[in-house]
C-alpha cells in the first residue's frame, strides 16, 4: 500500500452527506471530523470524552464548516440497546447515514502475550472490534437509506501482518479487517454499499505516543496529512470500490 494518495477533493464532495466518525474526539478522527465537515458533510461525532468532541465540534465551527452533532458512547462499555438508540437517534434527526468511519481504537502499550492481563484483552476485543461489528450492524438499515454509503475500517500495520509484542490490539485489527472485508462479500450486491479498510500509517498523535514516546514528533506526518484516501472512500468518486485494504 501507498501512503501518498495525490488527491484534491472538490469543495462539496461530501454535500448533504452524514458520516459518523467513532473516535471522532482523538487525532486522526478529529482531524477527518473537520475535513468533512468543511466539504459539506453533517458529522455525527461519537467517542467516550465529551471534552475532546466539544473540542472538535468548536474547531469545526470556528472552520466554518457544516454544523456537526455530539452523540457520546464509551464503546468499552456500550451495550447492544445503547448501540440501538445511537442509530434510533441518528435516524430520528438525520434519516440515513452515508457513512461510518470507524476510528476509535483502545492501546495500552506493547507487550508479550504471555504478560498480556485478561482485562486487557477484552476491552480490546471491544472497542476494537465488537464495536465496528455492533455498529455497523444497526447502522445497516440507515446506510441502505443512503444511495451512496460507505464504511472504512480504520487500521494500522499491525492489523496487516504479525508483528511480536502487539498483543490483542493486533490481533484484533487482524480480526476487523476480516470483519469489514466479510460485509464485503456478503453485501456486493448492494451497489448502494461499500466496505473498505485503509490504515493510515504513522501520525503524530497521543496514541501513537503509547507504543513510540521517544519519537521525534516533528518527524511524524500529522493526521491532517494522511486524509486524502479516507475523503476520497466517503466521497462518490470511490462507488463501486468494495472490500478493498487501501
Amino acid at each position: 500500500m501507498t501512503l501518498e494518495f495525490d488527491y484534491t477533493p472538490a469543495a462539496n464532495l461530501l454535500r448533504d452527506r452524514v458520516i459518523l466518525i467513532t473516535g471522532a474526539g482523538g487525532g486522526l478522527g478529529g482531524a477527518l471530523a473537520v475535513a468533512c465537515s468543511t466539504l459539506g458533510a453533517t458529522v455525527v461525532l461519537t467517542g467516550r470524552t465529551v471534552k475532546k468532541l466539544e473540542a472538535v465540534y468548536d474547531r469545526i465551527e470556528a472552520a466554518g464548516g457544516t454544523q456537526a452533532a455530539i452523540l457520546p458512547m464509551n464503546l468499552m462499555t456500550a451495550t447492544w440497546g445503547e448501540y440501538e438508540a445511537l442509530a434510533t437517534t441518528i435516524e430520528q434527526n438525520f434519516g440515513r447515514l452515508d457513512g461510518i468511519v470507524h476510528a476509535a481504537a483502545h492501546f495500552k502499550g506493547f507487550a508479550t502475550l504471555e504478560d498480556l492481563e485478561p482485562r486487557e484483552w477484552l476491552d480490546s476485543l471491544q472497542v476494537n472490534l465488537t464495536a465496528p461489528y455492533t455498529l455497523t450492524r444497526v447502522c445497516l438499515p440507515l446506510l441502505r437509506k443512503s444511495p451512496d454509503a460507505s464504511v472504512v475500517q480504520v487500521s494500522d500495520d499491525g492489523g496487516r501482518r504479525v508483528r511480536a509484542f502487539h498483543g490483542i490490539y493486533g490481533i484484533a485489527k487482524h480480526a476487523a479487517e476480516t470483519l469489514i472485508a466479510e460485509f464485503a462479500l456478503e453485501l456486493r450486491n448492494e451497489a448502494g454499499l461499500r466496505f473498505n479498510s485503509f490504515d493510515p500509517g504513522p501520525m503524530r498523535t497521543d496514541f501513537r505516543t503509547k507504543g513510540y514516546a521517544g519519537e521525534s514528533a516533528a518527524a511524524t506526518p500529522t493526521p491532517e496529512s494522511r486524509l486524502a484516501r479516507l475523503l476520497w472512500l466517503l466521497g462518490p468518486e470511490s462507488r463501486g470500490v468494495s472490500g478493498q485494504a487501501f
